[in-house]
């Protein structure tokens, strides 16, 4: 394992780190300042701070409290039924950093049966950041995940350097836009969407796992389950949807157009007046943009989507107007 400590393992299964000279790959110490100019995009990120008694072990149901604690100190919009998705699904899992008993730092990870993985809930709490447990936590979750051949993330500009040091490379951009719903913003249009029904996710799954490029089932089960207002259907495409602390994300949302996508959105946001939403959206298609400023929503932020390994490509991109979130790709 990479990182600025000296790494033991304990009687308990669990890793700790002490301060000390850092080490290369190979064992041997080297020095700090050389290493950030080695990789200086990295270190952008990270300084060479050396982190004090630090320990990692696997994440467990009744941790859910403490990430919790940094989603909130961290401003961000995860909940508890979003933690459990890495805890209760097959092949899912995550890491803890503590020092004494108080936890610092997560990172999360799923398996998308033999397609992909997918590496999510990178977080630090904001007064232990800078002292390389970031790191500490990317080389966890890589070793958990080292029998995969491809992995996957979404990065935010802040991240993204870390994220190039481990050798994960661009796939395509995102945007992260933002609603208020007002009033008559959305009216339903006359096309042939309606309410998804538990009779339909059989059918809406099947066709997912052709669009996503893996079966990521039982995740919109989940949607479903927690926000069946926010699920709709048509013909040539299907929404899903879940609650959040800050705000509710809208996504996937897949359509076989524009129109269609359009029309999705439109129909569910048309009883969510005075609600927030997010839809995170891949930028392959301009006028799909261009709608939703039309609409109301706001650009915050970019991100970018990017995979480690053999990338052959997976599922049909131009058909995904939102996503189901960094946290689930």
């Amino acid at each position: 394992m990479a990182g600025d400590a000296d790494v033991h393992l304990l009687a308990d299964g669990s890793l700790h780190l002490e301060a000390g000279a850092e080490k290369d790959r190979t064992g041997h110490e080297s020095c700090p300042r050389r290493r950030q100019d080695r990789y200086p995009s990295a270190f952008a990120a990270e300084s060479t701070v050396c982190v004090m008694s630090v320990s990692l072990r696997a994440t467990r149901l009744s941790d859910i409290g403490a990430g919790l604690r940094l989603c909130r100190a961290c401003q961000w919009n995860q909940v508890e039924d979003d933690w459990r998705c890495f805890l209760d699904f097959d092949g899912a899992g995550g890491h803890l950093a503590l020092r004494d008993d108080l936890v610092l730092g997560t990172v999360a990870f799923l398996r998308y049966g033999r397609a992909f993985s997918w590496i999510a809930m990178m977080l630090v709490d904001p007064q232990a950041r800078r002292t390389g447990i970031a790191s500490l936590l990317m080389d966890a979750a890589l070793e958990s995940l080292k029998e995969g051949d491809r992995i996957r993330l979404d990065a935010t500009p802040a991240g993204e350097p870390l994220y190039r040091h481990y050798g994960f490379l661009d796939e395509y951009p995102l945007l992260r836009t933002k609603i208020a719903v007002a009033e008559e913003t959305f009216v339903p249009s006359r096309r042939n969407v309606r309410r998804m029904v538990a009779a339909d996710l059989p059918k809406v799954f099947a066709r997912d796992r052709v669009i996503f490029g893996a079966d990521r089932s039982a995740l919109l089960a989940s949607f479903y389950r927690r926000a069946p207002e926010l699920a709709w259907v048509t013909t040539d495409g299907y929404c899903f949807g879940r609650p959040g602390y800050l705000y509710s994300q809208l996504g996937p949302i897949v359509a076989g157009d524009v129109e269609t996508a359009r029309d999705l959105v439109s129909h569910c946001l048309s009883s969510q007046h005075g609600k927030r939403f997010a839809i995170d959206v891949p930028e392959h298609s301009p006028d799909w943009i261009r709608w939703m400023e039309s609409a109301g929503f706001e650009i915050e932020r970019p991100f970018l989507r990017m995979c480690r390994g053999d990338n052959p490509g997976y599922g049909l991109p131009d058909r995904q107007f939102g996503i189901g979130g960094p946290e689930f790709a």
